[in-house]
């Protein structure tokens, strides 16, 4: 009989917060500023056929919430899903250069997204924090730009630094100096690695940037011996399996390495990544890892436990995630609290 996963504590590390948009918010927001959006949305499911459509689609989507309370709105309505399924923590992945290109500005689109975190932890009780992004195919000094802002921000809720984006395009040495930059304000690095491209993408970021995390970086399954200096460094991989398999990475479950990954020594997590994009949700990430690749509770509540040993807070926020996780993981359903 397979786990039943609904009543087990959740937390995210790997969500880009355009890409958390439900179709039915996003239709709405077409709605309000009289844009067509049939081509991408077709039966309350974003239209894409590869990886490069998918940045364009996404795009689009993003192009559809322009001011602070759309941002607002999108973060409590995505926190809001997620505390629904007894998650206590979420990391969200967004980029100020993309503030500044709608026009809304980069100080009014993070704005937005910590009035949104506020307002559902008011309501729920849920954590999240803001990684700031740059996006590699806009080039190397739009990148820079993002790790600057990132470190001029200041902004207790700003706690990481990531580059995300076309995986081919670059080189992670042409990236160096926006983490570097990054480092030195204290911020947590984490990279997008491993993914479209191969292992070495992931070797490239273990020497460059250092980083205490990885984006994906499950096709380091390649190499055996980076395999084993992952599981030596402890360094933790956000894995988002449903998507994955929904961008061609791997064509099922069955050859989807977090098994042999974990069976290594790997710290894995879990994560939806865009989940409507890729037709999936937290929860069901958390059932993908029961159902297709057979963990037990005890091995998932691992993964989650990973999360929030490697989330970007400060030591005492995490002394509380943990002391609450571990509660619920050791107590059941009777310790969640605000959590349904």
């Amino acid at each position: 009989m397979a786990l039943d996963t609904t009543d087990m504590m959740k937390a995210e590390i790997h969500c880009h917060i355009e890409g958390a948009a439900p179709p039915e918010l996003a239709l709405r927001q077409a709605r309000k500023y009289g844009i067509d959006i049939s081509n991408i949305l077709h039966d309350g499911r974003y239209l894409w056929s590869d990886f490069s459509q998918f940045i364009l689609c996404y795009d689009a989507v993003a192009s559809l919430f322009r001011t602070q309370a759309d941002y607002a709105l999108l973060t409590e309505t995505y926190l809001s899903e997620l505390a629904a399924v007894h998650t206590i923590y979420s990391e969200i992945i967004v980029s100020p250069d993309h503030g500044d290109r709608i026009g809304l500005g980069a100080d009014a689109y993070i704005a937005g997204i910590c009035d949104g975190i506020a307002a559902e932890r008011e309501k729920t009780d849920i954590e999240a924090r803001i990684i700031i992004t740059g996006e590699r195919h806009f080039g190397v000094d739009r990148v820079i730009g993002a790790a600057e802002y990132a470190m001029r921000a200041k902004n207790p809720l700003v706690t990481g630094f990531n580059m995300a984006g076309d995986e081919r395009i670059g080189r992670v040495v042409d990236y160096a100096r926006a983490f570097d930059i990054a480092r030195d304000a204290g911020l947590g690095l984490t990279i997008h690695a491993g993914e479209v491209c191969g292992a070495f993408s992931v070797a490239d970021a273990l020497d460059i940037v250092r980083p205490s995390r990885i984006g994906h970086g499950v096709r380091a399954i390649e190499d055996a011996t980076l395999v084993q200096r992952l599981a030596a460094e402890g360094i933790v991989l956000e894995v988002c399996p449903g998507s994955n398999i929904a961008l061609g990475v791997y064509p099922n479950f069955t050859a989807h390495p977090l098994r042999d990954l974990t069976q290594a020594g790997v710290r894995v997590t879990l994560n939806a990544d865009d989940p409507p994009f890729f037709r999936t949700s937290l929860a069901r990430e958390y059932r993908i890892a029961a159902d297709d690749f057979g963990f037990g509770r005890d091995e998932i509540n691992a993964m989650t436990r990973t999360a929030l040993e490697a989330a970007f807070v400060d030591e005492d926020t995490r002394a509380r995630l943990l002391a609450r996780f571990d509660a619920h993981a050791h107590g059941g359903t009777k310790a969640v609290a605000k959590d349904a």
